[in-house]
């Protein structure tokens, strides 16, 4: 995820197709999304890449239907918008009630679920939350979204238990990474991005003084901190031998202390101070719309915890924008800042809804069809979830294309864990930077409740 606004539109429209990431603002908008990829769960049956695409039957033009849709992600309110407008006109008498927001949206679905009132179409992370939901889940093997789903998103969207099931579509790929204004870097002198956080610190320096703000934040916004942080956990993880799937488990079982790990406790705390220091005056108070006027103007030349998602409202603001993109610097090895790929968001359908088909129906078209497909690069601007000879214009995915052939991309470490640990995270973190909380007591509050909240799942 992020526009920022709690809202509900009702619109009509159903279908399905998604593919292989990303945050929100505090508010709402009107959007449905979901999306990324599991981690490490066994791949469900994958597609092939030649097979053509079902067409998905839309609902009968005589089948009224209501459908809630409502999901985390509102930074693609416009472009699932522009899919329900879409869908009128293949089911006019369809209707969906969409209500997108990004701040609590866990606690706000959990309320919705204890209540009874499950949303046709609601959103989780994937990976660990595919089974944290399941019960409530429609497992979409063997629906026609399934032919044209790529493996890697599908395999993000099977029970991480025991690898069976397809328990949600995604809203798009991602990658993750540092986005940069080459123009600012250029007249700073800089002439590569910075691999390492030696030349990081560096560069924060130059761009400082040529009159620059190095960094906006997006500090007042909890999920910004989840995608920063995984990149560092990645960087420990590599560095200790282990995989990332094994770093987070042994914090979740309390085994594991964040000083046990330099990555972490050196150079993940480093980094949100250097942010701190060379970033927005009140980092608290900024959130994802004042990033976007930040960088989209030209007074800042790095905008923290970001993708793809923002490259269009950031065009908006200035068209001619030299948008760069590029890993997070993590430690002093070149080798390790790299882009992070995948799908960390699913889209999930009530199994219980009374309009189950017409649900379908709706996600199968998104999926199948001739305009669902085009709709991830063409109108959402994302790294389609579904196979597709498309080639995206935004160069957040054309850069992340090539750097990931480069040097590889590295592992989606946040589906490892649930939205309501990530949330207690970023609220930890904002209270590290307040200085209500020092580092040791700021990594005290991290190891206790990644064991109380994931542990305990």
């Amino acid at each position: 995820m992020k526009k920022k606004l709690l809202s509900v539109l009702l619109c009509t429209a159903m279908t399905a197709t998604l593919l292989a990431g990303c945050g929100g603002s505090g508010d709402s908008a009107q959007a449905p999304a979901a999306e990324e990829p599991a981690a490490e769960a066994p791949a469900a049956q994958e597609p092939s890449a030649e097979a053509p695409a079902a067409e998905a039957p839309a609902a009968s033009s005589d089948e009224e239907a209501e459908i809630y849709m409502f999901i985390s992600s509102p930074e693609y309110a416009d472009a699932i918008n522009t899919l329900i407008e879409e869908y009128k006109t293949v089911a006019p008498n369809v209707t969906i009630n969409y209500e997108t927001t990004q701040n609590d949206y866990p606690t706000l679905l959990k309320a919705k679920l204890n209540s009874g009132e499950v949303p046709e179409i609601f959103a989780s992370t994937s990976g660990k939350e595919i089974d944290v939901y399941k019960e409530y889940s429609f497992d979409l093997s063997g629906q026609a979204l399934e032919s044209t789903m790529q493996p890697a998103v599908a395999s993000m969207m099977a029970s991480p238990e025991d690898g069976s099931g397809l328990y949600g579509i995604a809203i798009k790929g991602n990658y993750f990474g540092m986005i940069y204004n080459k123009a600012i870097f250029e007249e700073c002198g800089i002439t590569e991005f910075p691999q390492t956080m030696s030349e990081l610190e560096a560069a924060c320096e130059k761009i400082s003084a040529a009159g620059y703000k190095p960094f906006t934040t997006g500090f007042n916004e909890w999920w910004v901190f989840k995608h920063v942080g995984q990149h560092f956990v990645n960087a420990a993880a590599q560095n200790a031998g282990i995989t990332t799937a094994e770093l987070v488990a042994r914090f979740e079982k309390g085994e594991a202390k964040v000083a046990d790990y330099p990555e972490l406790y050196n150079n993940f705390f480093r980094f949100i101070d250097l942010a701190v220091q060379y970033g927005d005056d009140k980092p608290l108070e900024t959130a994802l719309d004042g990033e976007l006027s930040a960088f989209g103007t030209g007074k800042a030349a790095m905008i923290c915890g970001q993708g793809a998602w923002v490259e269009a409202d950031l065009l908006a603001i200035d068209p001619d924008l030299q948008i760069g993109f590029n890993g997070y610097p993590v430690t002093d090895n070149a080798a390790q800042c790299q882009v992070i790929g995948g799908s960390d968001q699913a889209l999930r359908i009530s199994k219980d809804s009374e309009v189950l088909q017409p649900t379908l129906d709706f996600v199968n078209w998104w999926y199948t069809s001739d305009y669902g497909k085009s709709w991830f690069t063409d109108v959402a601007g994302v790294v389609p979830p579904v196979v597709s000879d498309a080639e995206s214009t935004f160069e957040v995915v054309k850069q992340g294309d090539a750097l990931s052939a480069e040097k590889g991309a590295a592992d989606l470490s946040i589906c490892y864990s649930t939205d309501s640990w990530h949330q207690t995270f970023g609220e930890i973190m904002q209270s590290y930077i307040s200085g209500s909380v020092d580092k040791d007591g700021a990594c005290a509050q991290i190891e206790e409740q990644w064991a109380a909240i994931d542990g305990a799942n």
